[in-house]
């Protein structure tokens, strides 16, 4: 009998943290799931650590060359049999009634595709030591989708998903190929711009997910970071010419990553097509940098 829910998890190296998430997903009360650890050509041997686990639940799929996460992902959708995916990131835990949660959630609303909780985020300072004075929660709950809400012009200019964070209908895509292989950073954002327009989403504020910000973050690679956020573009221009205010938006936020990872004259060309597409983006653009100035720092 298949399992209900197909648990993916890609991981490169990480052989500190895997055992820890693994645990985190099968010590879920919920118990008919399979765990899809995804070995994307580590240097380390990573097999003993899957194994011992001893659980006929877990399946480990080594690929012999380094794809990225993306790839990984893919790999183990194909994979994957169960009726809902999940995804659990390498460094990452789930809080204990996650898979639940959103099981429960999706099997009482069938008009939703997807369901997504928050994160309660351990950030790192420049020595990479953890510090409680960085602990937030993402995305902010008080801006989460709300019914009714235009959720793809929402998740044009945002990016509302960490995968580990959310649970989806295997059916919610139309491919099993959900993740583009070219796109390294943002691949989640990539993915959820596009998702929006096949099916509902559901934003539950409450945390379902403990995440560290570690120094070798993919995240933290600016220029890995413009090449997926040019991908999201290409991958929805048709989508953002019906909204030219966020089309805007995203080629500002573009130029802005092209600056910081020096390449100053391609980002002129995109700062110049993101203020004749919204010209009030500047203004925006200072008005959030004035409100992350001001706003009381937690202890």
């Amino acid at each position: 009998m298949s399992p209900r829910v197909s648990v993916i998890l890609p991981v490169h190296n990480r052989e500190q943290s895997l055992a820890n998430s693994m645990r985190s997903v099968l010590d879920q009360c919920i118990a008919d799931i399979e765990l899809i650890v995804v070995d994307d050509a580590s240097q380390a041997d990573l097999k003993p650590i899957v194994e011992s686990f001893n659980d006929p639940r877990v399946v480990y799929i080594r690929r012999e060359q380094n794809g990225g996460a993306s790839i990984a992902r893919n790999t183990g959708l194909a994979a994957a049999k169960g009726a809902f995916i999940a995804f659990q990131d390498s460094d990452d835990l789930w809080l204990p009634g996650k898979l639940k949660r959103q099981l429960d959630f999706l099997e009482q609303t069938p008009e939703y595709g997807a369901v997504t909780g928050s994160k309660i985020l351990y950030g790192s300072g420049p020595d990479g030591k953890y510090g409680q004075s960085l602990v937030s929660m993402r995305p902010s709950p008080h801006k989460r989708l709300m019914p009714g809400e235009d959720q793809v012009r929402k998740f044009l200019v945002e990016n509302r998903i960490s995968l580990q964070n959310a649970m989806f209908r295997r059916t919610c895509y139309p491919t099993i190929q959900w993740f583009d292989p070219v796109t390294r950073s943002n691949a989640d954002w990539a993915f959820t711009s596009s998702l929006a327009q096949h099916c509902r989403i559901a934003e539950d504020p409450e945390p379902v997910v403990v995440a560290f910000s570690s120094k070798d973050s993919i995240s933290k690679n600016q220029r890995n970071k413009a090449i997926g956020m040019i991908r999201i573009l290409k991958r929805n221009r048709a989508v953002y010419e019906k909204y030219s205010p966020e089309y805007g938006t995203i080629l500002f936020r573009i130029a802005r990553v092209l600056s910081r990872a020096g390449k100053a004259r391609m980002a002129r060309r995109f700062y110049f097509e993101s203020m004749r597409r919204n010209p009030q983006v500047l203004f925006d653009a200072a008005k959030e940098r004035l409100r992350k100035i001001l706003r009381p720092q937690k202890v």
